[in-house]
């Protein structure tokens, strides 16, 4: 993904995400998503609930309708913030 969004940014966001520690989480195949906000984007709800079953710490992106959601845990960030901050 960053290859196709961010194509001229690609060698720091390798050095950024080599060095973070992380973890990969995987969406259940079988997920209520009523449990969960509702979301602008309904193909957005699944990565949300993951995260959040999943008890993400912090959650970095750039896409605003997660950045609207009114949510405790995760932390939901900008790049910009999560540098700022962490």
């Amino acid at each position: 993904m960053t290859e196709r969004k961010f194509p001229a940014k690609r060698k720091i966001l390798d050095r950024f995400f080599l060095e973070l520690p992380f973890e990969l989480v995987y969406t259940p195949k079988a997920l209520d998503l009523n449990d969960f906000p509702q979301m602008r984007d309904a193909k957005d709800s699944p990565i949300l609930a993951t995260a959040m079953m999943d008890g993400i710490d912090v959650f970095v992106t750039s896409d605003k309708d997660f950045l609207v959601l009114d949510v405790d845990i995760p932390e939901i960030v900008t790049m910009a913030e999560f540098l700022e901050r962490y």
